[in-house]
């Protein structure tokens, strides 16, 4: 596998950013699509957002010229690697057998571990999960660094975690992600960025020795905290309960708004 890099320098939101273009060859990648990397702008109320101004020898419409790669990459059954609200993640096509299974190789992760989708808006989590509690529930979580459990619905992926009749999904609260997964039209299967019980990685030069088997590699820069915890997780799956999985980044605030607005109890059972 044959791979190389340059940079360029420019200006983004006052701050010095790098714009790096990759070329991948190879059959196991997307043949010969040159691969920018965008660092994306400091975090706002809405989440980290793609930078529109200042930007030299770049397209005004180079943010969507990524989104368009990355998808394109995506639809050909490829993984990526992409920034969160919490750590860095491989993608993939939740709805793509194949291309879930080289998640699996690519991490070295257990078969019987779980993927997690993420989807671009609230109406998609009734698409794929059955959900029991109220929407203004999901409002309160989502977009967030929260993953949440359901029971998942007939037409997700049987080849997604088919040892488990239960999904978690997330929206995280990062607009290049949100935006990926609308233009997709489809979920996206999530996990953490690593070699599979490795540190979590918040720079994309903490898994550079992944990057010959993506496609894509999304440079957001440094995401998330130095505590390098992942979204909260919580099973929603029993009307009135929840039940946390993982702890995560957002566990105080999580809690609060499931038992002190929602009224929830705690589910000590599965």
């Amino acid at each position: 596998m044959n791979y190389f890099i340059y940079r360029r320098s420019f200006h983004c939101c006052r701050d010095r950013h790098i714009l790096t273009t990759a070329l991948r060859l190879g059959t196991a990648m997307c043949k010969e699509i040159k691969t920018k990397v965008l660092r994306l702008s400091s975090t706002n109320a809405n989440g980290p957002s793609l930078c529109r101004q200042g930007l030299t020898d770049v397209d005004d419409d180079n943010d969507d010229k990524i989104l368009s790669w990355t998808k394109k990459c995506l639809k050909e059954g490829h993984v990526v690697a992409l920034p969160t609200d919490t750590i860095y993640g491989l993608a993939c096509l939740a709805q793509n057998s194949e291309a879930i299974r080289k998640i699996y190789d690519i991490k070295g992760r257990n078969q019987q571990k779980p993927l997690a989708i993420c989807v671009g808006q609230i109406q998609d989590v009734y698409n794929y999960c059955n959900v029991l509690v109220q929407k203004s529930l999901l409002h309160d979580l989502l977009p967030g660094p929260v993953t949440l459990v359901f029971e998942r619905s007939d037409v997700l992926n049987t080849d997604l975690n088919p040892f488990t009749s239960l999904v978690g999904v997330r929206i995280p609260q990062h607009d290049f992600m949100r935006r990926l997964c609308q233009m997709c039209g489809e979920p996206l299967a999530l996990t953490s960025a690593n070699i599979s019980s490795h540190t979590s990685t918040v720079a994309v030069h903490e898994f550079q020795e992944l990057w010959p088997n993506l496609a894509v590699v999304v440079d957001g820069g440094p995401v998330g905290g130095q505590s390098r915890l992942g979204s909260t997780v919580v099973d929603l799956s029993v009307r009135g309960k929840y039940r946390i999985i993982r702890q995560g980044c957002a566990l105080t605030s999580t809690i609060d708004v499931l038992e002190h607005k929602h009224g929830l109890l705690q589910n000590s059972g599965r």
